[in-house]
């Protein structure tokens, strides 16, 4: 959602209309918080919880002190230096037009995984109801929806996707008020288990699967917090624009918190061991305690927030094709687009990388959401290694341009050293179960081939006496 309502601002802006700046701060963390949520905790902490058991909680806070640390970097660069356009244009800036490059097509590629992976979980939410039904055939279902609504170049599909982002959000809060009520022992579920006759939290040890089992999981928690970078993106859209630094702190603390309370509740109120990757954690739980009717309501709900940021999501990452293509890193014919602003070749050739994860849903029926969310889950945090390293690279130009910094990132450099080092942990322990090790496997050697292809790239160009000049970017007034 973010992605979209920043890419149609860039297109009115081009078209000579832009828009007054009206967001404050508390649009930006309340429209952040709602986008950030996704499949990827709605299913992905099924993976999780089978992983590290309750050790869960406490990775989830650390991931939020990561992901916001993160944001705080590309926060500092947006205040510092108030540029149009993706972090990508912050990346060529430190290291070059191949970093650039880099940047740019692992972002897409990362977007593509996301919105497979998002395919894949709403086909496994579908088969709550239709569990005969082979999972191929849903997710092309849901494939083609998608690719549809967006050739279709709908209009205000943003505010659809701003309504199904509070839905997500209250569906959460609503299961973490009733786990809560439920735990006191105030009200005795259709299946007539009393909440006082459960305390699962603890059951079998914080670390049933040891260290290994609670470092695997890693991975998928990191992927629940992708999309906060864009935040940084959306900085642009503020009255104020040091104001960002108040809205990410109050987003990722109130991400963190629906977080970790949603996971205390599932495992307070529910023998958390009987979880599966068939199904969502909470839908689950309703189900297992006779709410026949609710876990259904709560799965329609899931799967039309989910719909709704996939679709969302395949508008965006169709428009960072654009982008690449635009700064010539990338074909120039995919950077058309047809009357109704839709630009159909970047979309034809994402909705291709959408039909990968059709044909692993029909070869990996089983596995297939546990091996694209793993390697969305590496391209998602080496972008924000990329991050963190161009603001390290940046800031001393900064300093010495302003000779103070009017942002700063909390902790610097320390926090950006341990934050990489979260990362670079997080891969490696993705590493321990062969089903997350295809994944990152794959998304390594894809990243190391981008990163060739770049340096050939440009060395190609130096070497013929060329090169393509930085793009021409409008620096955006501070305030």
């Amino acid at each position: 959602m973010l992605f979209r309502r920043q890419v149609e601002q860039v297109i009115k802006h081009q078209k000579g209309s832009e828009p007054a700046k009206e967001m404050r701060w508390w649009d930006l963390s309340l429209i952040g918080t709602g986008a950030v949520i996704g499949a990827g905790f709605f299913l992905g902490t099924s993976l999780s919880i089978m992983r590290a058991g309750p050790s869960l909680i406490f990775l989830y806070i650390q991931g939020g002190v990561a992901a916001y640390l993160v944001f705080a970097a590309l926060a500092a660069m947006s205040v510092n230096d108030p540029q149009e356009g993706s972090f990508r244009v912050y990346a060529r800036k430190a290291f070059g037009p191949s970093m650039g490059f880099v940047s740019g097509w692992m972002y897409w590629l990362a977007g593509v995984l996301i919105m497979s992976s998002e395919i894949a979980a709403l086909s496994i939410f579908t088969r709550f109801w239709f569990p005969t039904v082979p999972l191929w055939v849903l997710a092309a279902i849901y494939a083609a929806l998608g690719l549809g609504i967006n050739f279709l170049g709908v209009k205000d599909f943003g505010k659809i996707e701003s309504l199904f982002g509070l839905l997500k959000t209250s569906s959460l809060l609503i299961f973490i008020l009733f786990a809560v009520v439920f735990a006191l022992g105030w009200i005795t579920t259709p299946a007539g288990i009393h909440g006082t006759q459960l305390g699962q939290l603890a059951s079998g040890g914080w670390f049933p699967r040891g260290l290994t089992g609670t470092w695997s999981a890693m991975i998928f928690v990191l992927f629940s917090y992708g999309g906060i970078e864009v935040m940084g993106i959306m900085s642009s859209e503020l009255k104020k624009r040091r104001e960002i630094g108040r809205a990410g702190r109050m987003m990722l603390l109130a991400l963190t918190l629906i977080y970790t309370l949603a996971l205390a509740m599932v495992f307070v109120i529910f023998p958390w061991r009987a979880i599966t990757a068939a199904e969502s954690p909470f839908v689950i739980v309703l189900a297992g305690m006779g709410y026949s009717f609710i876990d259904s309501i709560l799965n329609l709900l899931i799967i039309s927030a989910a719909f709704s940021t996939m679709v969302g999501a395949l508008f965006a990452v169709t428009n960072v094709m654009v982008s690449l293509a635009e700064d010539h890193d990338a074909p120039t014919m995919l950077a058309r687009r047809n009357n109704k602003e839709v630009p159909v070749n970047s979309l034809a050739l994402t909705g291709l990388g959408l039909a990968g994860a059709v044909l692993l849903s029909f070869l990996l029926p089983g596995t297939v959401y546990e091996y694209i969310t793993t390697a969305a889950g590496v391209m998602l945090i080496l972008n924000w290694l990329i991050i963190l390293s161009s603001q390290m690279k940046n800031r001393s130009k900064y300093v010495q341009d302003h000779g103070s910094e009017e942002y700063r990132m909390p902790g610097f450099p320390y926090a950006s050293y341990a934050v990489m080092g979260i990362i670079i942990f997080t891969i490696l322990g993705a590493l321990l179960f062969s089903t997350e090790r295809i994944g990152v496997l794959a998304s390594l050697i894809v990243a190391a081939l981008i990163l060739l292809a770049g340096r050939w790239r440009q060395s190609s160009l130096e070497a013929g006496g060329t090169s393509l000049p930085l793009p021409v970017r409008k620096r955006l007034p501070k305030d």
